[in-house]
């Protein structure tokens, strides 16, 4: 293999057993009919792809397990709520309820246990991305760790039960 010709790359893996979520929802589909109301525990994977390992560039896992730990915090004990699902219909309520209508069925929930999120439905593919840009954004907040200029490509998975999930990744041009 010459070393011209081959490309290389490192990959961090993060999984640690706080970095989850519980959350509840229900999973809309293309004919109007839903889930029942139900819940997962959520476990959070990431995998980062580095440019390389040498001391100069290292990165410190700690700033993307505490990033994710922040985000997975920000669903934790939530139902989760498509805000773009056709099917889903905002009614009025108290300051402190939320009150919808998904699929013909009726909901009063406490407001502050929702999270509504920019999405057509509530799956593990859906939140992926949605985890995942969040996750950037918490990163982001802090400009003075260069892990973008660091990175290659990063891919996070939500599994919702042992074995069963979905991955989000993206790579960036260099």
């Amino acid at each position: 293999m010459s070393r011209q010709a081959a490309q290389r790359s490192w990959m961090i893996h993060i999984r640690k057993d706080y970095l989850k979520f519980s959350a509840a929802h229900m999973t809309v589909f293309a004919d109007g009919s839903k889930e029942s109301l139900h819940g997962h525990n959520y476990q959070v994977e990431l995998t980062v792809e580095l440019t390389e390992p040498a001391l100069a560039h290292m990165l410190s896992y700690d700033i993307f397990k505490q990033a994710l730990k922040t985000v997975c915090h920000q669903w934790d004990e939530k139902v989760l709520i498509a805000g773009r699902n056709p099917y889903l219909e905002t009614l009025a309520a108290a300051p402190d309820e939320y009150a919808f209508r998904l699929c013909g069925k009726r909901y009063i929930l406490p407001a502050d246990e929702v999270v509504v999120l920019a999405v057509d439905n509530i799956t593990a593919e859906n939140l992926a991305q949605a985890l995942f840009e969040r996750l950037w954004d918490e990163l982001n907040r802090d400009r003075s760790v260069p892990w973008r200029e660091r990175t290659i490509a990063a891919c996070l998975r939500i599994d919702e039960s042992l074995g069963q999930g979905a991955s989000y990744r993206v790579q960036w041009e260099h």
